[in-house]
């Protein structure tokens, strides 16, 4: 197993979600049933390993050709849930959204436009037969949307400072009720107190999809390769989670100062994060 010092870590964050078995049709349930008992099962990093892997090629393969049979297993109370991994329906989306994220040059150099036209081909033609295909997980780059905050509580944090060879680790898990109560609430004090805006189109985007999974899944956000861009300090200082739920509970009293407050201090710590971004 390569050390971890050795993996190009992209700077991304996820929000993932974890259904009990009792949400998947057979023979899908007898899978993972069956995967979940594996004691060989990949983890976080063999997930990233392999998505870097297919860059490598020449030219790079921009999406898998056959999609993951591999997926993150929890187990809660005796439920076993998993999150599966979808790679190649996750591939399609976001080389979407690249031509966003990547200047031109550096784009055509990463995935030549004849690789990008044809995995934009594939990708239709695998709609018409999966019009309802939804991913169990999301990506963020360089950042943690500031809605994802909103699903989850400072209760719910955990930090593992991480040794050796194992990188530190952020992440909230929440229970699926508490994701979409939060998400609830939280749209109805910011629809009161202003019109629009990029935080309420963020939490109507992540509400619905919420609503695809079983009642009884989990959500979990993960700070994922973004540990590596801050300090062991900072990072162990971030209740980012804390200042959003402050700043929603200001709103919802009318109390303006306190919520400008809340965000200032979410600005502040993300500045470092935003500047590296920059800088890359």
């Amino acid at each position: 197993m390569p050390k971890v010092s050795s993996v190009i870590v992209p700077y991304a964050t996820y929000l993932r979600v974890y259904e009990p078995l009792a949400a998947f049709p057979e023979p899908e349930r007898d899978h993972w049933a069956r995967y979940a008992r594996r004691p060989d099962r990949p983890s976080y990093q063999d997930e990233l390993r392999r998505s870097l892997a297919d860059l490598v090629p020449t030219p790079p393969i921009a999406v898998p050709v056959h999609e993951s049979g591999d997926a993150f297993v929890l187990e809660v109370d005796g439920v076993v849930c998993v999150c599966p991994w979808r790679t190649r329906l996750r591939g399609w989306q976001a080389l979407g959204e690249l031509g966003e994220e990547l200047p031109r040059p550096v784009l055509e150099a990463v995935l030549p436009e004849v690789v990008r036209r044809q995995a934009a081909l594939d990708y239709e033609r695998w709609l018409t037969r999966n019009p309802d295909a939804r991913p169990w997980i999301r990506t963020a780059t360089w950042q943690v949307p500031l809605s994802w905050f909103v699903l989850v509580s400072d209760e719910e944090r955990r930090f593992d400072k991480g040794s050796g060879e194992v990188p530190p680790a952020l992440r909230y898990r929440t229970p699926m009720v508490e994701a979409r109560r939060r998400v609830a609430r939280a749209l109805r004090a910011l629809k009161e107190a202003m019109d629009e805006g990029p935080l309420i189109d963020g939490l109507v985007d992540v509400g619905r999809w919420l609503e695809e999974f079983h009642p009884r899944s989990l959500v979990e956000l993960d700070y994922g390769g973004l540990v590596h861009t801050l300090p062991a300090g900072e990072l162990e200082e971030d209740h980012s989670a804390a200042d959003v739920a402050e700043g929603i509970a200001a709103l919802r009293s009318g109390d303006g100062v306190a919520a400008g407050e809340a965000y200032a201090r979410l600005v502040e710590r993300w500045r470092s994060v935003r500047n590296r971004r920059s800088a890359n």
